[in-house]
């Protein structure tokens, strides 16, 4: 990655927590204006789907948010930004996105959340943003890189708007 500035890492509690995040990530992301790529990563039931739905809300989606896990992309074309959501679990072979016309997506002002971004290799763009989640003790950790200028951006005023920083949960002190 060719950033200075060093990630951060996030320890989430709960579930509501990563909610949280997901609704600041999405307050940055409709202020910033110009399309966002973000990669999430981490094992099953880590809270891929959680953050995505934290990150919808945030946006102003009322109904359900479901991983789109056999269609392989949820619209909200909707909201503003339009937001994709992609989950890529089930994909054989990056060269299906072709396909699906997946280019498409990342043009514009696009908010694009992708859920197994590896399996999307060498057709996929360079992600503004990597979200990694880990189980730590009885609640996650998010580490967020950046991975281009407006993911450095984007990662600062998350910190400056949400009061997000390191061993935060979710604005909040962990060891309060």
């Amino acid at each position: 990655m060719q950033s200075d500035q060093p990630g951060l890492r996030v320890f989430l509690a709960d579930e509501a927590a990563t909610e949280a995040l997901g609704s600041q990530l999405a307050q940055v992301v409709s202020g910033a204006g110009g399309g966002v790529t973000v990669f999430l990563e981490g094992n099953l039931g880590m809270g891929k789907t959680t953050l995505s739905r934290g990150v919808m809300r945030g946006l102003g989606h009322e109904g359900a948010v479901k991983s789109p896990t056999y269609t392989l992309v949820e619209p909200y074309e909707h909201l503003h930004p339009a937001a994709y959501h992609f989950d890529l679990y089930r994909l054989g072979d990056p060269e299906e996105l072709e396909y699906m016309g997946i280019r498409d997506y990342f043009e514009g002002d696009n908010f694009c959340l992708i859920e197994w971004p590896e399996r999307g290799q060498g057709v996929l763009p360079r992600p503004d943003l990597v979200i990694t989640l880990s189980r730590e003790g009885t609640g996650r950790s998010a580490c967020l890189m950046p991975g281009t200028q407006n993911g450095e951006s984007l990662l600062a005023k998350l910190q400056d708007a949400g009061g997000i920083r390191p061993g935060a949960v979710a604005g909040q002190d962990k060891n309060r």
